[in-house]
């Protein structure tokens, strides 16, 4: 019995000096820790402080909560509309990124690689901006209003046009008034410039018995063709083609003034947290990039010509450098746009009003 207390108590003395020798390290262990954070913290907090400068404004300067400096994601994804061989937009914006001035431009906010996606429409371009595909992009109003309407996290920085027109083209052989509509197929795009521009034209007209069918812009012109629809929206240079192999212009939005389409450049919320400097850095360098095509309009309009498959003549007449404008925002503008947004809400096409003074970042 005796040795078994004996053996026991020897046991519980070694337990009370191993745990003593544990206790021993891990304050050690913590001591060391402690010391070693502290270093990094201070070789951490010396090297922020050597690191590059981003672009700071008053308004907006790049700054965390905690005031630490932020850094500008060095890729930048950028959607537009319009689909070419070049793989660019047009306007300023895509004659900076054909000659690369943007992208230069760019390089010294810490953004070294810009992806260009080209989309069919506005909507398709919406739902990038929504999923986080792309950080920015330039579409029609109505779809960037559309889409704001739904929630959608975005700002609105910039309205490079105010002028863009709508076209409303009959088959050949087919209807040559709007009076002559009823009854009758149309495709647009809905949800798009096209699709506020026809329903417009509708109801400034009283004219409610029609069938409006969704069709993409290719797929629309060669059922127009066939004859299978009756007529369709259309825009710019391809509207022009269609007159000039016969097909009917019924109307356009030229003798509308207030169903006149307008851009928006439009950027994620998610984005500018990581770089809030950006609206006033974008157009900083969209000014410079059409300073100079301003300087060189025979080059910009064959840049044109070939994003379009058109001549530098016909580019001109439907796309006038004149039309591009130099400052983010005009009064015109604004007022086309608020337009734009009432008649949409008016006519249940938006789902819910917003306040578009909110929406704009200036």
């Amino acid at each position: 019995m005796s040795t078994i207390l004996l053996k026991n108590k020897r046991q519980k003395g070694e337990i009370t000096m191993n745990q003593t020798t544990r206790t021993k390290r891990i304050q050690k262990a913590r001591l060391t820790g402690g010391l070693l954070a502290i270093i990094l913290l201070m070789l951490f907090t010396q090297a922020c402080g050597n690191g590059s400068k981003t672009v700071s404004t008053s308004a907006s300067p790049s700054t965390t909560a905690a005031g630490a400096k932020t850094q500008a994601p060095a890729t930048l994804n950028y959607g537009y509309i319009g689909t070419s061989k070049l793989n660019f937009p047009g306007g300023a914006e895509g004659w900076g990124f054909y000659k690369g001035i943007i992208q230069e431009e760019l390089k010294k906010y810490g953004i070294t690689d810009v992806k260009l996606t080209a989309f069919p429409n506005g909507p398709d371009l919406s739902e990038s901006l929504i999923s986080g595909r792309l950080d920015f992009g330039s579409l029609g109003d109505t779809p960037a209003i559309l889409a704001k309407s739904t929630g959608a996290k975005t700002r609105f920085i910039t309205q490079s046009a105010t002028d863009s027109i709508g076209y409303l083209i009959g088959k050949k052989n087919g209807p040559k008034t709007l009076a002559d509509l009823k009854g009758k197929t149309i495709t647009t795009q809905k949800g798009s410039f096209h699709h506020r521009y026809l329903a417009g034209l509708l109801k400034e007209n009283n004219i409610t018995d029609v069938k409006i069918v969704h069709m993409l812009r290719v797929d629309a012109e060669a059922a127009l063709s066939r004859g299978e629809v009756d007529a369709m929206t259309n825009t710019g240079v391809f509207a022009l083609k269609q007159i000039d192999q016969g097909f009917t212009l019924i109307d356009d939005a030229t003798k509308h003034p207030n169903l006149l389409g307008t851009s928006a450049t439009v950027v994620t919320e998610d984005y500018l947290s990581k770089n809030p400097d950006f609206p006033k850095v974008w157009n900083e360098i969209r000014l410079k990039a059409l300073n100079d095509l301003k300087e060189k309009p025979d080059d910009y309009y064959k840049f044109l010509a070939e994003l379009n498959n058109s001549t530098p003549e016909l580019m001109q007449k439907v796309s006038p450098i004149s039309g591009i404008k130099d400052v983010p925002f005009t009064d015109e503008g604004i007022k086309l746009i608020e337009g734009t947004k009432k008649f949409l809400v008016d006519e249940k096409l938006a789902e819910k009003d917003f306040d578009l003074n909110k929406w704009i970042l200036k």
